[in-house]
């Protein structure tokens, strides 16, 4: 039975989908609409995600065996290219965002084809951008057609080695901290309207201060941008409401009359546009930034 209820819940959000237009890609726009078919859905709880999960049904040869998820930090482990790492997102209409940053130096130096392994991201990690429940409780990690690309199955024991960190070993734990970092985000004021991933991608400047800084998102997912004096980079997501949830790898800390426009992303839960501005906001609705398109 629950693998009946497993198979109908794929094909409801298939169709959810498709009647939407869903396309491929990080962008895409509204993987928050596929919850369960439901007018009553409840939110989704993404602190349920943390934990050391066996890595199943994953369509990429040497893709991983284990994916260790803590609280913003992420760990691909047995991959072919030895560990990654990088961060994650969630929300509570179960979109998902993921990046690699990082990968084992003894990978990226030995392994033909790992050269590039700590600055691209896998892409079956690219292809999800939404996670669900089966029935009995365990992740699964969506495409935005609603397609399985990886199931989790809890208990999975990291093994000790030269490249694995103490904290890959150690379970993650759910402390209130973490609950109250992935609570639902508050609404998009009803002043603003609703950005989508059609209108977000593009350059975009803030409305004052220094003029090298700006932040561009690309319609496959991908943002680069600068405080006016650092570059930074990540991916991003955007889905129903205003929601935007993005990464961001390291950057560097060149002093200078800078905006801090990958810090105002990087806490960004909501996106709206107030006439042609660009409206960013953090969980409890409060704006970090605006700019105005560069185009």
């Amino acid at each position: 039975m629950a693998r009946q209820g497993y198979l109908a819940m794929l094909v409801a959000f298939g169709a959810l989908l498709a009647g939407c237009g869903g396309q491929a890609g990080a962008g895409a726009e509204d993987p928050g609409a596929l919850r369960d078919g439901t007018e009553d859905a409840r939110p989704l709880a993404p602190e349920e995600l943390l934990g050391a999960w066996t890595l199943v049904d994953v369509d990429e040869p040497g893709a991983g065996t284990i994916l260790h998820l803590a609280h913003r930090d992420l760990h691909v482990l047995g991959s072919r290219c030895g560990v990654l790492s990088g961060s994650w997102r969630a929300d509570t209409d179960g979109v998902f965002l993921a990046e690699v940053t990082s990968a084992s130096a003894s990978a990226v130096e030995g392994i033909p084809g790992c050269e590039r392994a700590s600055q691209d991201t896998p892409d079956w990690l690219r292809r999800v951008t939404a996670y669900r429940f089966d029935d009995g409780g365990r992740p699964l990690l969506l495409d935005d057609l609603a397609q399985p690309v990886a199931r989790l199955v809890p208990g999975a024991s990291p093994t000790p080695g030269p490249d694995m960190a103490a904290s890959v070993l150690a379970p993650p734990v759910v402390t209130d901290e973490v609950r109250r970092a992935l609570a639902p985000a508050a609404a998009l004021p009803v002043t603003l309207t609703p950005a989508d991933r059609h209108r977000l991608a593009g350059r975009w400047v803030p409305l004052t201060g220094n003029r090298n800084a700006y932040l561009e998102f690309t319609a496959d997912g991908d943002w680069t941008g600068s405080d006016g004096c650092n570059g930074s980079r990540g991916r991003w997501i955007s889905a129903s409401g205003g929601t935007l949830l993005a990464t961001a790898g390291a950057t560097t800390l060149v002093g200078c009359d800078n905006v801090p426009v990958d810090s105002w992303l990087g806490t960004a839960r909501r996106a709206g546009f107030d006439g042609e501005v660009l409206v960013l906001l953090d969980a409890q609705g409060k704006e970090t930034g605006r700019l105005r398109s560069a185009g």
